[in-house]
């Protein structure tokens, strides 16, 4: 039998793997506008393989409509809706969750034909193995966030957003990581430099402030405090302690929205710092300098359309900006990180 390829270069896997990460995006995308339209908690079960239909006749409609108003979001939220309204976002939902469905088919089959010509390192095999695990797992873990909604809250709970939203975005990270030892294959040596570590750090930073915004998509913490610099006002919330620890940083609207700016302000000078760095650099190739020059220009820009946002009260075409430059921000700086490893 033939054993796997030895070398981890493959332009066609590359390529695959970038496409996955554009669809990636594109759920990070559809589920910003889902959530922003109030769409989440519209399909109240979880049918992995039948739920890829929707209702196909009028009584078939009037089952889904009975099972969402059954639950308390419509009851305290939407109890005027009408069923025409409700299929507006049952549209919503059940367009993410279609998408999340073909992102695991144009993983799974070229995986397995790839796999089965034999054109994978058993290295990348692995590594494939467990990102195509990591994409179950953010999908079990959607429902599990939509559960929440489903009987004692009329959204989900902000920590499960988070986790959801935080396994998406890692996932994409790999995928760019994988494709890019994909293309260039492995490196024969990985020099010992602080610049690895430093990189590595700015994008923890940034996942962090990502998870930080997810708790203020999930507390609905952007439609209060909308004026800026400061907090209606003042100089910090007035509502930042909620009661315990955790419900502070957690569930308390003024403690997630400040601690999101904080990490803001943060972000900006380390991210603006490393590019000067950078480009003063004897050490750091030109690629590696256009690189840390484009993830502090996003970091700034992105910035700019949190301000924009929260002042505008996150209407739904800036709060889907807001979440796209996210994606493509850690994008860069996952190539950024890889760059300055590579001899």
């Amino acid at each position: 039998m033939t054993s796997f390829l030895r070398s981890d270069r493959s332009r066609a896997v590359a390529l695959w793997l970038v496409a996955v990460a554009v669809l990636v995006v594109g759920m990070v995308i559809l589920g910003g506008s889902t959530r922003l339209t109030g769409s989440g908690l519209s399909i109240t079960q979880w049918k992995p393989v039948s739920g890829a239909l929707p209702p196909l006749s009028p009584a078939d409609w009037q089952v889904e409509f009975a099972r969402y108003q059954a639950i308390p979001q419509f009851r305290l939220v939407n109890p005027n809706m009408t069923l025409a309204a409700f299929k507006t976002i049952y549209w919503w939902e059940w367009t993410h969750r279609l998408l999340g469905r073909l992102v695991g088919v144009v993983f799974a089959v070229p995986f397995v034909w790839f796999a089965v010509r034999r054109e994978l390192s058993r290295r990348m095999v692995w590594r494939l193995a467990a990102l195509f695990a990591l994409g179950g797992l953010q999908g079990l873990v959607g429902w599990w966030m939509v559960a929440s909604g489903l009987s004692e809250r009329v959204y989900v709970a902000p920590e499960r957003l988070m986790i959801h939203l935080g396994l998406a975005f890692a996932l994409l990270a790999a995928l760019i990581w994988t494709a890019l030892d994909a293309w260039a294959g492995l490196a024969r040596q990985i020099l010992p430099s602080p610049w690895g570590g430093r990189v590595l750090g700015l994008v923890g930073l940034i996942f962090l402030q990502i998870l930080l915004g997810a708790l203020v998509a999930g507390n609905q913490a952007g439609l209060v405090y909308n004026d800026w610099p400061l907090f209606a006002g003042h100089l910090l919330p007035q509502d930042y302690a909620g009661h315990g620890l955790w419900a502070t940083l957690a569930h308390s609207q003024g403690a997630v929205q400040l601690h999101h700016r904080l990490v803001a302000y943060l972000l900006v000078v380390v991210a603006i710092s490393m590019a000067v760095a950078a480009v003063r650099s004897r050490y750091l190739a030109q690629a590696s300098k256009r690189l840390a020059l484009a993830v502090a220009g996003f970091v700034v820009i992105q910035a700019l359309l949190g301000i924009a946002t929260l002042m505008a009260r996150v209407p739904v075409g800036l709060g889907v900006a807001h979440q796209l430059t996210a994606a493509l921000t850690l994008c860069l700086a996952v190539a950024f990180a890889w760059r300055v490893r590579r001899v």
